[in-house]
């Protein structure tokens, strides 16, 4: 299934603030910085990292409803929904 990838910029601008996020964690380590802090920085970039996950995943279970193999899709996106809980 292939989704536009206008229907995905919220998902899309997400990954990228979560890229920014990651690149500074790994600055932090070699900073030796605080290690509460890389923990809140890792903590935050992977909650953006689930949230866009299942922004993905809805915006395809959405195009499931329209789409002839619908069913067949849907299977898929319900066992990668699962695997991001």
């Amino acid at each position: 299934m292939q989704i536009e990838s206008s229907e995905l910029k919220q998902a899309r601008d997400r990954l990228m603030r979560v890229q920014g996020q990651i690149g500074g964690i790994v600055k932090m380590i070699d900073e030796g910085r605080d290690c509460t802090d890389m923990l809140t920085q890792l903590a935050a970039a992977s909650t953006a990292l689930t949230r866009a996950g299942f922004q993905i995943i809805t915006t395809g279970m959405s195009h499931c409803a329209q789409d002839a193999e619908g069913s067949e899709n849907r299977k898929a996106l319900e066992k990668a929904f699962m695997s991001l809980a």
